[in-house]
């Protein structure tokens, strides 16, 4: 660990089962994002052996599964996530797997009544035994807004709003006003998170200021830049040395049959072999990110031989550490 960067995450809250499972201070773990397959010339998968998969990934030490709010098909975006709707998919998730965590990266905030996230997510947290860790964004696809007659321009304040009135509600018959509605205290969300809260990790800049995101959240979801950029982006984050929160990243790869291929650019990542995978993965724990999401989507190889791949390869010399 750079000595710029050591003891800065040298405490993480112990929020919750999986928050706590996949977020070490100083140390980097290894999740998958769903779904885990090939589909990079459709932008809709097959999910074929998805549950099977994401089994697999439990079996072979994979710390958490990553899946994303897609409400709408959009021909621009390109991508349909998952298909199935995450807090549903989570509930089917959750009964099939044991230890694995369950994150969302990322609930689009702006577009679900924060009464509904609140009480799908403490759902999810309950019945996985706090394995639920729920990655929220103001949202990025603007063709998404008008279909719910909501506006893309107030989409950073309805974001604010909303994660406030989710950890309003977390609390026992809870008091609160803003404008998705008034609780005076006569009511309650059941069931509560697990523990005290849910863990709340905010994507981007979520439309907010560097001081309201320093202060809030309970971690940060940032998109992958060049190393120099996104250990600049670390470092802001966590420009108060009193302010320890875990920093993760999802990456798209494709693993090559050379083991020491060098990294070749695609979309959010790279093409490149495994042992230099592992060379990125350990270059991004010396800079402070605590968990990457790998994503599959662009993998050529065998899926299953490349999860066994990262098992073998990635993940003991990691454990060396511990």
């Amino acid at each position: 660990m750079d000595s710029r960067y050591k003891g800065r995450s040298s405490y993480f809250p112990s929020i919750n089962t999986g928050y706590k499972a996949v977020f070490k201070p100083d140390r980097l773990s290894v999740g998958l994002v769903v779904p885990v397959e090939n589909y990079a010339t459709n932008p809709v998968p097959t999910m074929i052996d998805h549950v099977e998969r994401v089994q697999l990934a439990e079996k072979l030490g994979f710390s958490a599964i990553w899946l994303r709010d897609v409400p709408f098909n959009v021909p621009s975006f390109g991508d349909a996530g998952q298909v199935f709707d995450p807090f549903v998919y989570l509930g089917l998730l959750a009964g099939k797997t044991t230890k694995i965590a369950l994150g969302v990266a990322s609930i689009i905030l702006p577009l679900r009544h924060p009464a509904h996230v609140a009480k799908a997510a403490a759902s999810v947290d309950q019945i996985s035994g706090g394995r639920l860790i729920l990655g929220i964004a103001s949202g990025d696809r603007p063709e998404e807004y008008p279909a719910m007659n909501i506006s893309y321009l107030e989409r950073g304040q309805l974001f604010r709003e909303s994660y406030e009135y989710i950890r309003c509600v977390a609390e026992s018959y809870p008091q609160l006003q803003s404008s998705f509605g008034a609780i005076s205290g006569d009511l309650d969300i059941l069931p509560k998170p697990e523990k005290t809260k849910l863990p709340l990790l905010i994507t981007g800049s979520s439309q907010q200021s560097p001081d309201w995101l320093s202060n809030n959240g309970d971690g940060w979801i940032t998109y992958p830049r060049p190393h120099a950029a996104q250990e600049q982006f670390i470092g802001q984050l966590r420009n108060n040395p009193a302010i320890n929160k875990p920093v993760m990243e999802p990456l798209y790869i494709d693993i090559t049959e050379t083991p020491d291929a060098l990294p070749h650019p695609i979309h959010l990542g790279y093409r490149l072999g495994i042992n230099q995978l592992y060379k990125y993965l350990k270059s991004r724990e010396e800079i402070g990110v605590n968990h990457v999401a790998l994503n599959l989507r662009f993998n050529r190889a065998n899926i299953e031989e490349t999860l066994g791949t990262i098992s073998e390869v990635i993940f003991p010399r990691f454990n060396e550490q511990e």
